[in-house]
């Protein structure tokens, strides 16, 4: 059946090559059939022809044209980057000083004084900060140093390294002797080994305290330290040992005005197994609080009447819930959220901790009857993981004294992190819910104050998008923040790893990203002032965990420098490893510390960055500051000075009598 050309009713018109003339039948034998004219087809929709490729070379066809698309795409973002960076100003890049090549990994780094501190394979190796030579070696283990402190006691060094499995042992190194005190976990039987996971030691190294785990169990135990009958032992020896002893010296490379013999030495500092120093006295044990569960009181009246201890009042402590109450309340929760519960529910992780030994201040004083040195601490701070609650433990204890807190900070939402000054005058409570406490410990909290609040407070808060903020608190004014590094949305290999603040330049930070590039920040200014030739190549895909050391006396930070095994060169096989040296003062643009540090001189009068100064300047500025005030007042200088006297003849009373 056909229809005639003539018949203008049945022409039907395609979108895409139509035919010109009315769409025919046709006839059932092929040789029968109408030859097409490519004259007779008009192309509507130049795109559409894809449509008509049958499968799958229409859908190979799409995802060519998708790849190039995307490809093109990120061709001209990288040319538009690339014009990007030409266009900035490249900071300038400053290679290492010093090299210290080692035929094993260094796992850790700490410094103190004049010395770095290294932990690796068997134990842990002492360095000359400056002229980069290794003095002693501690290699007398089974497994390898996994981290490792040092805290300066003055003449004194106390060295903590932590191997892998767990144990902790504490180190004391005065002049050319180095001591074993104690391992403080380790016990004869492995079955009942405890695992030490962090531990802090307070400043002037009078009280120490570990994290300990083990049996599925946590746990906090705080020594108190007898430094002074240590330092009495090691001036009077009763045993003469060698105080020299040979040892070998790693291959050093030096890259600047470093120098350093890889040829055998005499050493001065030499181990002292045969001198036993006094232990560290235990004084408490804490442990996570108890989760919330229900009372068996009958009334209010009864568990007024069972209360013996009010401490903690309005502070989130001292729940009486009645089991029924619980009960209901925990069948609310799951029927309200039981899709998202169920097949997630499993073992609950262990709480973790983090502590702080805080100075003497108007929140918590030391006791009159406790006598002891102005610069020791005093009190304890500790927060638990999904706690709301920061616990404050005295330090003038016993063992058997019962280990409750004198006092509870409460907060709204968990406590997330939080970061005590080097001072000691400042503590940073950061919660889930993103709100930052900040804490004047120096000055206290004084509800009505006699003139205007002057504190000051300035800190770099490194956010888990890895976007850096600073945040800055004066007075009672609200806090101002502001945003240093933005988060890396499409250059992920601009991540930030880590950021260090560095002691000598007040006001800088250092900050390392995961493309291996180190820079030093100037956060008032907010903007790059330097970067440092990063030691080391890797893969980017794997992320860099940077191992770093800042001195808190010295201008300079130790980077260890990280390689893969497709970047190593043959030649250096038996030298795989390294430890670069950066100073700050032999860069030109850091020469003048002081004319460099950008922070208004007004500010670091109010310590708006105290941990940037050391000791001597902060009582040097306290003493000034007292001063000035004397001066308006004459008569209170009078009775100032005589009070002085008085206490000056005291005190030599004191000496002659010793």
């Amino acid at each position: 059946m056909s229809f005639p050309r003539g018949s203008q009713t049945q022409k039907i018109k395609h979108p895409i090559g139509t035919r010109k003339g009315p769409l025919e039948v046709p006839p059932p034998t092929e040789k029968d059939w109408p030859k097409d004219d490519e004259e007779d087809h008009v192309l509507v929709d130049p795109g559409d022809e894809v449509d008509s490729l049958p499968q799958p070379y229409r859908m190979i066809n799409k995802l060519v044209n998708l790849l190039f698309d995307q490809s093109w795409e990120i061709i001209e973002e990288r040319k538009a980057l690339r014009e990007a960076e030409s266009s900035q100003i490249q900071p300038t890049i400053y290679p290492p000083l010093g090299e210290i090549q080692l035929n094993k990994m260094p796992n850790c780094m700490a410094v103190s004084q004049d010395y770095v501190f290294i932990g690796g394979a068997k134990g842990f190796s002492i360095y000359n900060l400056y002229s980069a030579k290794q003095i002693y070696a501690w290699e007398k283990l089974k497994v390898d140093v996994t981290s490792i402190w040092a805290t300066d006691l003055g003449n004194e060094i106390l060295i903590a390294p932590v191997d892998e499995m767990g144990i902790i042992r504490l180190f004391y190194f005065y002049k050319e002797g180095l001591y074993l005190v104690k391992a403080i976990n380790e016990v004869d039987d492995t079955s009942k080994q405890t695992t030490c996971i962090k531990m802090e030691i307070s400043q002037g190294g009078d009280f120490a305290a570990f994290l300990l785990q083990g049996a599925g169990d946590i746990w906090l135990d705080v020594y108190k330290l007898p430094k002074e009958t240590w330092l009495k032992k090691v001036e009077n020896p009763q045993l003469n040992s060698n105080p020299k002893k040979k040892v070998r010296q790693p291959q050093l490379n030096t890259l600047g005005p470093i120098s350093a013999d890889p040829l055998e030495m005499e050493s001065n500092v030499c181990f002292k197994g045969d001198i036993k120093l006094s232990l560290p006295v235990y004084i408490m044990k804490i442990k996570p609080p108890k989760p919330v569960t229900g009372t068996t009181f009958k009334s209010p009246l009864e568990v007024f009447a069972k209360i013996k201890d009010c401490y903690g009042l309005g502070s989130g402590q001292n729940h009486f819930i009645k089991d029924s109450q619980w009960e209901q309340q925990a069948e609310i929760f799951n029927a309200s959220y039981k899709k998202y519960l169920d097949g997630k529910l499993g073992e609950e992780p262990l709480s973790m901790a983090t502590f702080y030994f805080l100075l003497p201040s108007c929140l918590f004083a030391m006791p009159t009857e406790v006598k002891g040195p102005s610069g020791m601490a005093c009190v304890l701070g500790i927060h638990w993981t999904r706690s709301h609650n920061f616990f404050l433990y005295s330090l003038n204890r016993t063992l058997k004294d019962k280990a409750d807190p004198e006092g509870v900070w409460p907060c709204a939402a968990p406590i997330a992190v939080s970061q005590l000054s080097c001072s000691s005058s400042y503590l940073v409570l950061a919660c889930e819910d993103g709100v930052l406490t900040l804490w004047d410990l120096a000055k206290g909290q004084n509800m009505y104050p006699e003139g205007p609040v002057k504190s000051q407070m300035k800190c770099v808060v490194l956010c888990t998008d890895a976007s850096l903020h600073l945040v800055e608190a004066s007075g009672t004014q609200g806090p101002t923040i502001s945003v240093l590094v933005e988060r890396p949305v499409k250059h992920l290999d601009k991540t930030i790893c880590a950021v260090a603040p560095v002691p000598a330049l007040p006001g800088m930070v250092l900050i390392f990203s995961k493309n291996g590039s180190v820079c030093l920040m100037d956060v008032a200014k907010r903007e790059i002032i330097c970067a440092f030739a990063s030691p080391g190549a890797f893969p980017l895909e794997v992320p860099w965990k940077p191992v770093f050391a800042v001195s808190p006396d010295h201008p300079c930070f130790l980077l260890r420098g990280d390689y893969s095994h497709e970047t190593e060169s043959p030649d250096d096989a038996g030298i795989q490893y390294s430890v670069f040296y950066f100073n700050f003062e032999a860069c030109p643009l850091l020469e003048n510390i002081s004319k460099n540090c950008t922070i208004p001189q007004r500010d670091l009068d109010n310590m708006a960055f105290p941990q940037a100064l050391p000791l001597e300047k902060r009582c040097e500025r306290f003493l000034r500051k007292s001063y000035q005030k004397l001066e308006k007042n004459p008569e209170k200088e009078q009775e100032h000075w005589a009070r002085l006297q008085r206490y000056s003849l005291s005190l030599q009373r004191e000496n002659f009598k010793k």
